[in-house]
């Protein structure tokens, strides 16, 4: 009775008249995603309600909850790669390898990996594929290693008998099939924007034919391609018949939509042809919607209609989709009316022609940044769910404000900056995301003109401005540390520089790490000669880590070379758009180490974010100067110059357990296999935790307002494994921000790479004995409490905010 009996009623009596054409023009392949699942009502599928209304888009109804079915899934796997010599006698084995239940069935082409090599992707994965032009990546599963490999070597023997028998690669090492499974998963970010060549677009991505006749579909529509000019690789999930691909079609002229539009028609009447599907993966939506007659025929679309008039009597969910759909060239992101506003930037954009409009059109909408369980990418929006804390949503309204139809403010516009105002800066984007979508580039790139000819927040001058308030505080560290530490003066600190109350500001050491080098005086004078790199953090607040690497470098044989000019990356000042500035300390950085980097020596960084800003940000803001492109080139981490250019260099050893935390930038820029690979040498039972960002975020965490969303993203995974790590566990980062979110909310203190190196050197195989290492800076005291030093204290506070403050109005007003 009421509403419910009404619609199952109108669903029986739908399901009756049209049950023989349905039966009819359905195909019976493994991936149908176009249409309405109106078959799942018929008698033989048991009338599953909730079956035809999966994959409806939104058009019929809002799911709140589903039961699903679960398949077991074998504990142990095999991956056999064949190599075959095109993708389309790939596709001819297609029904033959099925014919041995693999659990997984995949493909990639030469194209694709042409495309890959083009932007530098798996260089060191891409050399494990076996010989072919064409690949399937076939998986085994089963209850043991022995019954995986078992099914994999039967599948051997059967197409070893073959006189055109493919290439055969079957991998025992499962880390070795991780990396081949992530060629594949690269698929989409491999065939966007590949350098060189035209943009390519989805809208023909994910069609579907019987795998049995996948070969011959391949060949028919790599004819149809040639036809109409267009180029694409071709992959997919060739198990359901499933091809994926990208396409350099011209969707800003009239002429370009014409001829997409035509080419559309005819690859539906292809793959109707075939008995496939228009869509295997997506769905229709408006992109496909119009060409659903070639499929199912008007009365079955006709059918569809009366199915959603069932659900949704008013038509008022997700109009103009799946059916009476707006035309598919309708309301496109493109068209004959783009033209964005093109701004002066500060950044060069390479990977983008120079444009910072091409830049925002970089998100393909597959939200991978949507991803709350493993990852950087992104950390605000795993805390608040939110679409528009998300890279895409990010990206989204960044394309938007340069279009100027929805948002007509440009670059003052407070809805973009509410969207940007919790990005971490942390690059999560850049390393995770599938087209290398850089938020915190376009993030720094919109807050230099959101806050042209206006004041930044307080916070912005007290934290963004470090390198300045360090360089006073090394004449007199105790009684910065004193304005910083001591009551009521401390609170009136972080009051007046917009910090949270809860943070305690990281003390200054008593002797920065270029006075103690100085004072100390290099060793090894016939070594090769090696820069160290002394950034702000460092040298100023802790030069522990730095002393420890000039030990490890130094018993590699190397000369030290530290520079005593006053430089800095300017890290910080890209969190609040402060790129004027940050501009003059890299061209500051370039003036002082180019005569060095002309001689090939290296640069070593020992934190993360400046060795970062040397790679990215340094070649992106001075694109045209050499010297600044060696610089970028020559400097490296610790771990990838003990790694890289120390010939045979042999670590010593140390026998204790570790977790890892890797610095986001780290991570997105440079990547971990360098750290990894050398803390394998060093011979640690060790984990790299899949921890995503810290939440301290440089600055981001000190800052009032995002103090609760840094110690969210913290508490996600990284807080809570640092704390319940066993005493004699090691805990290893080598950024700074990182480890002072560690210790700022455990009782726990963790170690840079070089500090747990100098470890082994000091103390042998087995370290320390005790709880190591405590908590705090042994480098570091905070106990003055003499009346004079308070008064003392209170004038150098006033002088420290006062010169900040005017600082600020002369960057700005002049």
């Amino acid at each position: 009775g009421g509403r419910r009996g009404e619609i199952y009623a109108k669903l029986r009596d739908l399901r009756d008249k049209y049950a023989d054409l349905i039966r009819e023009r359905y195909p019976d392949i493994p991936r149908r995603v176009s249409g309405y699942n109106l078959d799942d009502l018929l008698p033989e599928k048991g009338f599953n309600v909730a079956r035809a209304l999966t994959g409806s888009e939104g058009t019929l109804v809002t799911i709140l909850e589903a039961k699903v079915r679960l398949v077991h899934s074998p504990p142990y796997r095999s991956l056999l790669v064949l190599g075959y010599p095109s993708i389309y006698e790939a596709g001819d084995h297609v029904s033959e390898v099925l014919q041995h239940g693999p659990t997984g069935l995949e493909a990639i082409d030469d194209t694709l990996i042409d495309d890959m090599k083009k932007k530098y992707m798996h260089p060191g994965d891409i050399p494990l594929l076996p010989e072919g032009k064409g690949w399937l990546l076939v998986e085994f599963g089963g209850e043991t290693t022995e019954e995986s490999h078992g099914k994999a070597q039967k599948l051997m023997e059967a197409l070893g008998e073959a006189e055109d028998a493919p290439s055969m690669k079957l991998f025992e090492d499962p880390s070795e099939a991780s990396r081949v499974w992530d060629v594949r998963e690269d698929g989409l970010g491999a065939t966007a924007f590949v350098p060189g060549q035209g943009d390519a677009w989805e809208g023909w991505e994910d069609a579907a034919v019987p795998p049995e006749r996948l070969g011959d579909y391949l060949r028919d529509f790599r004819n149809l391609l040639n036809e109409y000019g267009y180029s694409t690789s071709l992959y997919g999930h060739f198990g359901d018949g499933c091809v994926h691909c990208r396409m350099d079609f011209d969707l800003r002229t009239a002429e370009g939509i014409e001829k997409w539009r035509a080419f559309l028609d005819e690859a539906a009447d292809l793959v109707v042809s075939y008995g496939g599907s228009l869509s295997g993966e997506h769905g229709d939506g408006q992109s496909r919607a119009e060409l659903l007659p070639k499929m199912f025929g008007e009365e079955l679309v006709q059918a569809f209609r009366e199915f959603k008039s069932i659900w949704d009597p008013e038509w008022k969910m997700n109009p103009g989709k799946v059916v009476d759909a707006y035309r598919i060239t309708e309301n496109l992101r493109l068209g004959t009316d783009y033209n964005p506003h093109e701004p002066e930037t500060y950044f060069s954009y390479p990977e983008d022609n120079g444009s910072f409009a091409h830049a925002t059109l970089r998100c393909v909408g597959a939200g991978k940044c949507r991803d709350i369980e493993s990852g950087t990418m992104c950390p605000s929006y795993m805390v608040t769910k939110e679409e528009e804390h998300s890279t895409r949503g990010r990206a989204r309204i960044l394309h938007e404000m340069l279009r100027g139809d929805v948002i007509k403010d440009g670059f003052r516009s407070k809805e973009v900056y509410d969207a940007l105002d919790l990005c971490l800066s942390c690059k999560g984007c850049k390393g995770d995301c599938p087209v290398n979508v850089d938020i915190a580039t376009y993030k720094t790139e919109f807050l230099s003109k959101y806050y042209k000819g206006k004041l930044r927040p307080a916070y912005a001058y007290t934290m963004g401005l470090i390198m300045f308030h360090a360089r006073a505080a090394q004449y007199m560290p105790r009684l910065a540390n004193l304005v910083a530490h001591a009551p009521v003066l401390k609170d009136l600190v972080k009051r007046v520089g917009g910090l949270a109350p809860e943070r305690e500001m990281p003390p200054f050491a008593h002797q920065t790490f270029k006075a103690w080098f100085k004072e100390r005086g290099p060793v090894n004078p016939d070594g090769p000669p090696v820069v160290l790199f002394p950034d702000t953090f460092n040298n100023f607040l802790h030069p522990e880590p730095m002393k420890a690497a000039v030990e490890v470098m130094e018993a590699a044989g190397y000369r030290i070379i530290v520079p005593q000019q006053a430089l800095c990356c300017g890290r910080p000042l890209y969190d609040y758009g402060m790129l004027d500035t940050a501009r003059v300390f890299l061209n500051r950085l370039v003036e002082t180490l180019s005569p060095y980097v002309r001689e090939g020596i290296h640069v070593v960084g020992i934190e993360p974010s400046c060795v970062a800003t040397f790679r990215d940000e340094l070649p992106n803001m001075l694109p045209h100067d050499e010297d600044a492109k060696r610089l970028s080139q020559q400097t490296l981490t610790l771990d990838e110059f003990l790694v890289q250019e120390v010939r045979d260099y042999e670590p010593p050893k140390l026998n204790r357990k570790a977790i890892v935390h890797g610095h986001c930038h780290q991570e997105a820029v440079m990547k971990m296999t360098a750290e990894q690979e050398l803390l394998q040498k060093i011979g640690l039972d060790f984990e790299i935790l899949d921890s995503g960002c810290c939440g301290l975020a440089g600055s981001f965490g000190f800052e009032k307002e995002h103090y609760d969303i840094s110690m969210k993203v913290g508490e996600r995974r990284l807080l809570p494994a640092a704390r319940d790590a066993e005493k004699d566990t090691l805990i290893i980062s080598d950024g700074f921000s990182c480890k002072t979110q560690i210790e700022h909310a455990t009782n726990r203190r963790a170690l840079h790479t070089a500090q747990v190196i100098r470890m082994a050197m000091q103390h042998g195989e087995n370290g320390p004995e005790g709880d190591y290492p405590e908590r705090g800076y042994p480098d570091v005291v905070l106990n003055s409490h003499e009346p004079g030093l308070k008064a003392a204290a209170a004038v150098g506070a006033a002088v420290v905010a006062g010169g900040a403050l005017a600082w600020g109005l002369k960057r700005r007003f002049g």
